[in-house]
């Protein structure tokens, strides 16, 4: 049905219950929990095969080895999370991941293993092996297929593949679904449903250096900031510490296994660093790495550092990691004889969207889970591999959260079309839209990285207040639209770091480099109100 009201066209989308945006993993699974109460829409920009889940390498932890339990997976995920994660989601992650590791075994994932039995990969901040892999450092894509086959075989699951989501509809307090635009049209579709449940990644692409795919442009995060959403810990902002370093190609994961597997950090002069700055030295948290790796580079005047596994038996190495072998071998460096040329990239994001542990927004109606979520499970810094787990356990969360919102009210349909701007101004063009992404890439990686000063901050948040004028109002295109919430979720990524006044897990400050300051244990929130961004982090403590 279309709707002629204002300067340009729109249209009824298709009927559902259940509205999800995006692909991965959380998407698919909870695509495929919720088609068991009604009928589900999975929209995603580009291929349903384009989502940051496809490229995770190095695994997905779970407590099923024998020497392991969910105690001790709790125990290293508030640990590595520098205290700052929510127990309760904690638990949730640690004690529902088994049976969602066993429901992927079951329809036909398969996981490496070693003599008849899975192989349990040791990774930084584990006190035990407890990673699974699957084809070497092909995890993600392994889950992903078997969980994208299964979703194609449900019936009540319809696709809306190079479908953009624009908006999200929110009436009388609560979310109705969202505006998409169709990229091969340019149509606009107003999409009513029931409960929206968005799945729709992380935002490495605000930064100049990520090792993250081209659709992680924070999309999510940015539609429920503008509806109003609370958004929590958005300061905290994994950086990876080892990415692939040449000039000539974009930042490349190499995956934390590496170092698991023995994998050895030197500096530009070809020393060992790693125990000046932990005592487990490879095997220390992330954000440690980042950081010292960080401190290498700065103090011997090079743009990387390098990892070594020339040491390591290269037998295992190409069939351990057969991606990383042959990607690195496209750029001429033959791991097994030569060392990686690495530094840090922006990987993933522990802020986002606010939930319970049941995937519930600050909105009725709206559901979101995976990197586009704040579960409360990374606290200040994400345990290595737990990502894929988090998409699993709270994507069937939220899904069941949502079949509890009802039915779509047919008098709520005029209420959508006022709300989709059917008679509003037309959707324009912004200028020279890829330089204004790349100026903002470098301001981000520049100024809101890494390290991170107050001074550095303002001054990003400066540059970013003038930014968000030019991107403000309808957008015609989804290269726009990406750029406008890449902006979007800059700003507040900026604010969240300027509030916080301490350094704590991946939020390092070099006019605060202790962790004792103000509120340490406080989360950060970011919500839109009349004024652009209002903070609302003081009373709220972690546990």
């Amino acid at each position: 049905m279309a709707v002629r009201k204002g300067p340009h066209q729109w249209n009824w989308g298709p009927e559902c219950d259940f509205l999800v945006v995006g692909s991965g993993v959380a998407g698919l699974r909870a695509a495929i929990e919720l088609c068991r109460h009604g009928r589900v829409v999975i929209v995603t920009k580009g291929s349903p095969w384009e989502s940051s889940s496809i490229y995770a390498q190095g695994g997905v932890a779970v407590a099923l080895n024998g020497e392991d339990d969910v105690h001790l997976h709790f125990n290293d995920t508030i640990r590595a999370g520098h205290q700052l994660g929510r127990q309760a989601a904690t638990r949730v992650l640690v004690e529902d991941g088994p049976a969602r590791i066993q429901e992927l075994i079951a329809w036909g994932t398969q996981f490496d293993k070693v003599n008849g039995k899975f192989a349990f990969a040791k990774e930084g901040a584990h006190s035990r092996s407890r990673v699974l892999r699957a084809h070497g450092d092909a995890t993600g894509n392994e889950i992903v297929r078997v969980l994208l086959a299964r979703a194609r075989k449900e019936r009540e699951i319809k696709w809306l593949d190079h479908h953009f989501s624009v908006d999200l509809l929110v009436a009388e307090g609560r979310c109705w679904g969202a505006v998409v635009l169709d990229e091969s049209t340019g149509q606009h579709l107003i999409l009513p449903a029931t409960s929206v449940l968005l799945a729709t990644g992380g935002a490495g692409q605000v930064f100049a250096r990520t090792t993250n795919p081209a659709v992680a442009t924070g999309d999510g995060i940015a539609m429920a900031f503008r509806a109003g959403v609370v958004l929590e810990d958005m300061e905290f902002v994994q950086f990876h510490p080892t990415s692939l370093y040449l000039p000539s190609c974009p930042p490349f994961l190499l995956s934390e296994t590496m170092r698991g597997e023995g994998g050895l950090l030197r500096n530009r002069k070809g020393e060992l660093f790693m125990k000046r700055y932990h005592p487990e030295a490879e095997l220390a948290p992330r954000d440690i790495v980042a950081r010292a790796i960080w401190s290498e580079m700065a103090a011997t005047r090079s743009r990387h550092v390098y990892l070594d596994v020339t040491h390591l038996d290269g037998a295992f190495i190409k069939k351990r990691f057969p991606t990383i072998y042959t990607t690195c071998l496209r750029f001429d460096i033959d791991i097994t004889e030569e060392w990686i040329p690495v530094s840090p990239s922006a990987h993933y994001f522990m802020g986002g969207i606010r939930t319970g542990v049941g995937g519930e927004s600050s909105i009725p109606g709206l559901f979101a889970a995976g990197e586009v979520a704040c579960s409360g499970v990374h606290g200040a810094n994400r345990l290595a591999s737990n990502s894929l787990l988090e998409g699993l356990v709270f994507g069937v969360r939220a899904a069941k959260s949502a079949t509890t919102m009802g039915t779509i009210r047919k008098d709520i349909r005029p209420t959508l079309q006022v709300l989709a701007g059917v008679e509003g101004a037309p959707p324009r063009s912004l200028e020279d839209a890829e330089k204004l992404r790349n100026s903002l890439r470098r301001v981000m990686w520049g100024k809101v990285g890494l390290v991170r000063t107050g001074d550095s901050l303002v001054g990003a948040l400066a540059q970013l207040s003038r930014w968000e004028h030019l991107v403000d109002g309808p957008l015609r295109t989804r290269s726009d639209l990406e750029v406008k919430n890449m902006v979007q979720v800059g700003r507040c990524i900026a604010e969240a770091a300027l509030w916080r006044e301490n350094s704590l897990g991946a939020h390092f400050r070099t006019d605060f480099p202790d962790r004792k300051g103000f509120a340490w244990k406080t989360h950060s929130r970011i919500q839109r109100t009349a004024s652009p961004l209002q903070s609302l982090p003081q009373n709220h403590r972690a546990g």
